[in-house]
């Protein structure tokens, strides 16, 4: 049994090589993006373990199929990239990672959302400049503000729980209610419903192309004036230009993003010395009520060691036994 991941980083080849001896599997690492010119390397393996936000080559599964590729794991939750169809057609089971730390996550947006309430860049920014006093960064406090939570999923639930140790009350929106949490009776109806009474909305959902711009300029103007948004899901979840329009009209009050539409030439990349040639991120950085991070909330120990750990032993129950718990794309 032979095994390849792509998109390797340096934080995650520990666990590789720790699973690898234990395991006694070979699997060759590779710090390069799957992509039509890297594919090749796949030749010779049974496993293809791989994570990237951007798309996969459109040949993958057929490729994989003519050289004996049984499994593809991705070492992530979201799938959105990954053509399900295209594998199943060519008997390719496909996994990901459904749970490899939603605390990291959930954690994560409320340390975003805490940096907006509190003004904590501008502070930065002053600071830097040698300039300390107060004025005009008052901050707002989460205990008395109604928080949105859209998906409530595992990671959604742990940023619920986060919240409610704030004392903010809660409202959500799922269209596959959690039962323990529809007893508590914090569901509303739509997500029209929820834009109306929310103060402050995270998304915790995952994304498909019926969702694009889920958050647009009607869904915009339907949230409290001075609404704060927080993205730690998929950056398709809301179209960029039309939240700009609503932190320069003030309508929407700060925006913690850690996800964004056009990422993938961006983020995990050293452009350092280098121009930026997407004026909507450009504009959108420049406004001092957004926060900006690389899709780095997953980013903890915990979570790198158990999506490599996870991947990989998924890939292999795929090739010993022909299934596994976290396969996406059965039938």
């Amino acid at each position: 049994m032979k095994m390849i991941a792509f998109s390797v980083r340096d934080d995650e080849e520990p666990f590789f090589r720790e699973w690898s001896t234990k395991n006694n599997i070979q699997v060759d690492l590779i710090k390069d993006p799957l992509t039509d010119e890297t594919m090749d390397k796949i030749n010779g393996h049974d496993a293809v373990l791989a994570l990237q936000t951007g798309e996969y080559p459109k040949s993958l599964f057929n490729k994989a199929q003519s050289l004996g590729i049984k499994v593809f794991s991705i070492r992530n939750v979201g799938v959105d990239n990954v053509d399900l169809k295209e594998a199943s057609a060519n008997n390719i089971a496909v996994t990901n990672v459904p749970a490899y730390s939603p605390t990291a996550i959930a954690e994560f947006s409320v340390t975003l959302l805490l940096q907006l309430l509190r003004k904590i860049d501008n502070f930065r920014k002053r600071s830097e400049q040698q300039d300390f006093r107060w004025e005009g960064n008052v901050g707002q406090e989460i205990h008395d503000k109604t928080i949105g939570v859209i998906g409530t999923g595992r990671i959604g639930k742990a940023a619920i729980s986060i919240y409610r140790g704030f004392g903010a009350k809660i409202v959500a929106y799922d269209p596959y209610p959690d039962s323990k949490l529809a007893a508590e009776g914090i569901y509303v109806d739509s997500k029209e419903e929820l834009y109306q009474k929310a103060d402050i909305i995270t998304l915790h959902m995952p994304a498909s192309l019926k969702d694009k711009h889920m958050i647009d300029a009607q869904a915009i103007s339907e949230m409290k004036d001075g609404v704060y948004l927080i993205n730690t899901a998929r950056g398709l979840l809301i179209d960029t230009a039309a939240l700009i329009d609503g932190l320069k009209s003030g309508k929407v009050a700060g925006a913690g993003l850690d996800t964004y539409e056009n990422e993938s030439p961006l983020f995990n990349h050293d452009l350092r010395g280098k121009e930026i040639k997407d004026p909507l991120f450009n504009e959108l950085r420049e406004l001092e009520n957004v926060i900006v991070t690389p899709h780095v909330a997953f980013y903890t120990d915990t979570a790198v060691k158990n999506m490599v750990r996870l991947s990989l032993n998924s890939a292999k129950s795929v090739i010993e036994t022909g299934t596994a718990d976290s396969i996406v794309n059965a039938e």
